[in-house]
């Protein structure tokens, strides 16, 4: 059986804090020299809203019920748009709009449809030609381009009578209101996507082809894209005279090389399920959808379209987070290891939580860099291929809706015969204690490192089908004596910083410029990386563990090259790290006020603010904190306002912290909050 390792000492608990007398006169000269904090944008005007049905249809029996309205809500549904001021456009002014030729009318909206049901031309059509609306259907190949009687619908034969005929979709073609579109010949379904068996959606999955012990390769999956795009294409063609313009995501789950044989087999337009609006500058390729489903009604509608026209990111939902160390579940004994899992998957559950941030790298050893990675890459060893899995079922087993892979920037330890893995971080003397940032490093500014940090990340990109974000370790950061390595010493030269970090350091201006610098260096390779991974996942977030201190004293950025500021103008989410025993805070309640606060002076920044809270003491060996210590922690910083907490480590082999406690404080913070909250007046 797998038992807790020691838990890795975070960096900030290695770092002995500067002397508590010297912050406030450092936040004062932090206020006159700071950065100012990143400006609120005005909100880019939404071009069209484009709206996501399946079936249209009053049979108790629907192929899929969780997706199935009835006519009558259909019906109330286009009345209140209408109401509302909405005008209904076709994909023809969609692209006349973008060619310059015809503006689309204000507070424009394209209906479309997926899948092909009967049910859409016996009942949504009628109702769509009642309102003179125009839309857009989308058809599975495999699913029409068959003489049987039943069709393999999604793992689950249907009778071939359920879904349109070809006089059908002639007719409605030939009715100039409906634009036929492709999704896809066969992709309408999963494939086998890691060792373990879980079937995921084909078109981003790579196949692991059991037999032969081995995933499918770039080339193969892109022959297996464009040979499945091409035989829809050609059918449509064939049947109703003109092929498709518009690639409809099976899932809503697309990336840059699927998109891309999209567009070269002349599907330029392509509709996805990515949250946001979609503006002048969303591209044809990746116009974005509102999923409707029969349990929002017409107040649910109303409410995803603000969202929505307002780029509220999540719908607004408070984060109710855990951070998993996949260390915890990994063990030699494969049916150990899925007991872990399981084990993992009940507490997540119980626990009630929405987001989890599961680690991705391996660290056996507690010193909080990566030796190895849970998923096949080029560059580190493979402990086990387990990230694909635990994510998928944590993703399909609970109520998790956003799971973010956990990953360092700099805390890697490549293998010795790697030329990169020489490329580390120098610290220079003096060391004070403070200056020990606690992991090992690679040096950011050495060219071998980026290349081969940005391979692990593209890996991870192209095997993790389902996370929505990355977690950027606490390893971003660099001392005030940190990096004296060759590479780095060039590019302050590059910088216009002359001399060495000595004489840097004795010009306080210059001090804060140079570490001003190097936050940005650090983001923006961040932001690079994150780049890769959106690749593969298009609709990616960003988070980053900050320390406490840079919010409470922003002069401490000098010592961090972290920065609030510009986490907040680089990142969706900044996770802030507010553990105060690991800071020696005398008065826990006054170091969480405090914190709270400063926050709360950004505008803004509470909605993209996560409060991590430590669950365990480690400077007491480990111990967990009272039981009732992090559950009261939590309903006050609710009580002062905060909207996204979460907590790290959850020991669950000591049922620590205790579900039974905990999920009433998270069920206590609505998870659907009132518009008003989150869309400022106008």
């Amino acid at each position: 059986m797998t038992l807790p390792r020691p838990l890795r000492a975070l960096a900030g608990g290695l770092r002995a804090a500067r002397p508590t007398v010297l912050r406030g006169v450092l936040a004062l000269c932090a206020v006159l020299a700071g950065a100012a904090p990143a400006a609120v944008q005005a909100a880019t005007p939404v071009k069209v809203t484009i709206l996501c049905y399946h079936e249209i249809d009053d049979r108790s029996t629907s192929l899929i019920p969780g997706y199935a309205l009835t006519p009558d809500q259909f019906e109330q549904q286009l009345q209140w748009l209408e109401q509302a001021g909405y005008h209904y456009v076709s994909l023809d002014q969609v692209l006349a709009d973008r060619a310059g030729k015809a503006p689309l009318p204000e507070k424009a909206v394209l209906l479309t449809f997926d899948d092909g049901y009967k049910s859409f031309y016996r009942s949504a059509f009628p109702i769509l030609k009642a309102h003179h609306a125009p839309s857009v259907l989308a058809l599975v190949g495999s699913w029409l381009d068959t003489e049987k009687d039943t069709v393999d619908f999604d793992g689950r034969s249907v009778p071939r009578a359920d879904l349109l005929s070809w006089a059908d979709l002639k007719a409605l073609a030939a009715s100039g209101m409906v634009e036929i579109a492709s999704h896809s010949y066969a992709m309408h379904r999963g494939i086998v996507a890691n060792p373990q068996g879980n079937s995921e959606p084909m078109a981003i999955a790579r196949h692991w082809i059991a037999e032969q012990g081995r995933y499918e390769s770039e080339a193969t999956y892109r022959t297996r894209i464009r040979a499945d795009l091409k035989r829809n294409n050609d059918l449509i063609r064939r049947q109703l005279g003109r092929a498709p313009r518009t690639m409809v995501w099976p899932y809503g789950r697309y990336n840059t090389v699927t998109r891309k044989i999209a567009q070269e087999l002349g599907l330029s337009v392509g509709l996805t399920l990515d949250d946001g609006p979609n503006t002048a500058d969303t591209p044809l390729y990746a116009l974005r959808r509102a999923l409707i489903t029969p349990r929002m009604a017409v107040a649910g509608l109303e409410r995803e379209i603000a969202l929505r026209s307002n780029n509220i990111i999540d719908n607004g939902v408070p984060a109710k987070v855990m951070q998993v160390d996949l260390d915890y579940i990994y063990d030699a004994d494969p049916k150990q290891m899925e007991a872990n899992l399981g084990l993992l998957l009940d507490r997540i559950i119980a626990m009630g939580v929405n987001t989890v941030y599961l680690q991705a790298y391996a660290d056996p050893d507690g010193n909080g860099a990566a030796d190895a990675v849970y998923f096949p890459n080029r560059r580190l060893p493979m402990r086990a291929d387990l990230f694909n899995r635990v994510a998928w079922q944590i993703v399909t087993r609970t109520p998790v809706h956003h799971l973010y892979a956990w990953m360092p920037m700099m805390a890697f330890e490549l293998p010795a015969h790697d030329p990169a893995a020489q490329d580390k971080v120098v610290t220079l003397e003096p060391d004070t204690g403070h200056l020990a940032m606690g992991y090992p490093r690679l040096s950011p500014f050495s060219p071998r490192v980026r290349e081969a940090v940005r391979e692990i990340y593209q890996d991870l990109g192209r095997s993790a089908t389902i996370i929505e974000g990355i977690l950027f370790h606490d390893d971003v950061t660099l001392s005030d004596y940190e990096d004296g390595s060759r590479f780095a010493l060039e590019t302050y030269k590059q910088w216009g910083f002359q001399g060495s970090i000595a004489q840097i350091r004795a010009d306080d201006p210059t001090l804060r410029r140079w570490a001003a610098r190097k936050t940005r260096f650090l983001d923006e390779f961040a932001m690079e990386l994150a780049a890769l991974v959106r690749e593969e996942q298009p609709g990616l977030r960003t988070a980053r563990n900050l320390y406490a201190g840079v919010v409470l004293n922003p002069y401490s950025e000098t010592w961090y090259s972290q920065s609030f500021e510009s986490s907040l103008a680089h990142y969706d989410y900044t996770a802030i790290m507010a553990m105060p025993y690991m800071e020696q805070a005398p008065d826990p309640t006054a170091f969480y006020k405090e914190l709270v606060d400063k926050v709360a002076a950004h505008p803004g920044a509470m909605n993209r603010t996560v409060i991590e809270l430590q669950s365990v003491n480690w400077r007491k060996n480990d111990e967990p904190l009272p039981p009732n210590e992090l559950p009261d922690t939590i309903r006050q910083l609710y009580d002062w306002g905060v909207k996204h907490v979460g907590y790290y480590p959850d020991s669950m082999f000591r049922n620590a912290p205790d579900p039974a406690l905990l999920r009433p404080v998270f069920a206590s913070k609505p998870n659907d909050p009132p518009l008003s909250e989150l869309i400022p007046p106008q």
